[in-house]
């Protein structure tokens, strides 16, 4: 009986080491190249998706008063997450965020509603948090950015855009969200302001993570994690 609960004993910690060094060694992994977003496909034909514009330009080739083509400024970017929790007993808001985030705008300020969205990247391998062993946690054991390391959102629809010249207004965007290997249906609600020279804007939508399988490991003094979580990306985008 003795040598048994030896062998369960060694199993047991053979078990847990295993765990251990998976754990500390997923989600180390740095971007593996410069960040991207696929540039949006232009022609005469105006739209709200990108990809319903077969046509490449470029902002050199823009005539004096068409759409032009502004790209997100990841320096004065950021894609944000946050959820509620139980730390040790206590209500408390946490999440993470990234400065790697990705994607074109093409603008018509004459006739804002056939402006163009394209696709937007984030690298999950840079998303961190105010605690080292959380941001471990959220890029290993969460997103296991080692395998998955963009986040993506391709759009599908843009509802509410105005019609007419204005300096700031709302619309909402719904779009393809992949997180790992799961693509869901998602909306944000958008704000954009400012001019041909700079844009700022935000967008957010609430999803739930259980939809894109992500499973929070059991942690210590952790309880009651919301399934909840709030994504947002405040960007500016300049033109070019």
């Amino acid at each position: 009986m003795k040598r048994v609960v030896v062998v369960a004993i060694a199993v047991g910690v053979l078990v847990v080491g295993g765990a251990l060094a998976w754990f500390y060694s997923n989600g180390n992994e740095a971007p593996s190249t410069e960040l991207t977003a696929p540039p949006i496909a232009t022609s005469s034909t105006s739209g709200a998706v990108g990809d319903s514009l077969p046509v490449e330009t470029t902002s050199a080739e823009v005539a004096p008063g068409a759409p032009s083509t502004y790209t997100i400024a990841s320096a004065e970017s950021t894609v944000s997450f946050t959820l509620q929790e139980e730390l040790r007993g206590v209500d408390t808001t946490v999440g993470g965020s990234t400065d790697q985030v990705a994607g074109e705008i093409l603008v018509d300020f004459n006739d804002p509603s056939a402006s163009v969205l394209g696709d937007v990247v984030v690298n999950a391998r840079t998303l961190a948090t105010d605690s080292s062993n959380r941001t471990r946690t959220v890029r290993g054991a969460i997103l296991d950015t080692d395998t998955f390391e963009f986040i993506t959102f391709s759009p599908t629809s843009v509802d509410g855009l105005p019609t007419e010249a204005t300096d700031s207004f709302t619309f909402t965007v719904t779009g393809d969200l992949t997180i790992r290997d799961i693509t869901r249906s998602v909306t944000f609600d958008v704000a954009v302001s400012g001019s041909e020279e700079r844009l700022e804007g935000a967008a957010s939508t609430l999803v739930n993570r259980t939809d894109f399988g992500l499973v929070i490991p059991n942690v210590p003094f952790v309880a009651n994690v919301s399934e909840d979580v709030t994504l947002t990306i405040e960007f500016v985008a300049l033109p070019g």
